[in-house]
């Protein structure tokens, strides 16, 4: 904060210890709405400040006039840079703060409001282009509901006879949703495995047919994802199955939120969650810049 000015200051830093000793309350007050925030920081924490590409992560706090934090912003390249929910002013003092970094950014995702804001900002300061790139519901589970009728089959936490399956299904994932690689599915695969985060439907005669991971429970809250089911096998309820089975595998290990997003052009994974007891939280938006 600016003593002179007494106006709210954006602070930066690489250090996740540091983003954390201030931010740490402030990511907790809402542990649905900064789910993204709070399970990065943590991979950031366990994997070191490369688990998501070769460039080292930029985070930030807002602090305000009371000397309250009250916005936190984490950019871990190639993934768009990603905040908390602001105000028109607040998005306005992040870009004056990022231009005076050099810190480029060629994307940016939050609560839609916050992400409309930032992407009329940053267009009008840089003279960039900005294309919404895409929109994603966040939920939260209600009450829990099998699908009706359950495939036949049954679920079963990963082990390591399965990386090579998962790094295959992790690829396909982010192929069919368009995102960065960053570091690979074999990273996220060893990660995974090394707390159980994946589980897999397979069918009466042990053929893994579809997968659904966890993150790590931080402030009583895990974010269901990816869930992802092959391509010749998708129709036939092992999605909705193994969704509901790791979700009671989470409430039954104390897990006080669970969470999960959906890609809103997908209406067919949107009915299904739904189904399944996941209840609308807030509508995310992610905008491309470019030169």
């Amino acid at each position: 904060m600016d003593p002179r000015t007494r106006t709210p200051a954006w602070y930066f830093t690489a250090d996740i210890d540091e983003f954390l000793s201030h931010t740490q309350d402030f990511l907790h007050s809402r542990p649905d709405l900064h789910t993204v925030h709070l399970t990065v920081t943590e991979q950031l924490r366990r994997r070191g400040p490369r688990a998501y590409g070769g460039r080292p992560p930029l985070l930030g706090r807002l602090v305000r006039a009371d000397g309250s934090v009250g916005a936190a912003l984490l950019h871990t390249p190639p993934y768009a840079l990603r905040t908390t929910r602001l105000t028109a002013d607040e998005a306005e003092a992040l870009v004056t703060g990022l231009l005076g970094l050099g810190h480029p950014v060629t994307g940016f995702a939050s609560e839609r409001a916050t992400a409309e804001v930032f992407a009329a900002a940053w267009q009008r300061r840089t003279g960039a282009s900005a294309r919404l790139g895409g929109r994603e519901r966040l939920y939260r589970l209600a009450e829990l509901t099998d699908p009706s009728p359950m495939p036949e089959g049954r679920a079963r936490v990963a082990g390591e006879a399965d990386r090579e399956l998962l790094i295959r299904w992790y690829d396909g994932f982010v192929a069919d949703a368009g995102l960065p690689g960053g570091r690979g599915g074999g990273d996220w695969a060893d990660f995974r495995l090394s707390y159980g985060g994946v589980t897999l439907w397979e069918t009466p005669e042990g053929t893994p047919v579809s997968m659904a991971g966890v993150t790590p429970t931080v402030a009583g809250q895990a974010r269901v994802g990816p869930v992802y089911t092959p391509p010749e096998l998708r129709g036939r309820g092992y999605a909705g199955a193994v969704t509901a089975r790791v979700s009671r595998a989470a409430l039954a290990a104390g897990v006080g939120e669970l969470l999960l997003f959906t890609d809103l052009a997908n209406p067919t994974s949107n009915a299904l969650y739904q189904r399944i007891g996941y209840r609308q939280v807030a509508d995310w938006a992610e905008y491309d810049f470019a030169e």
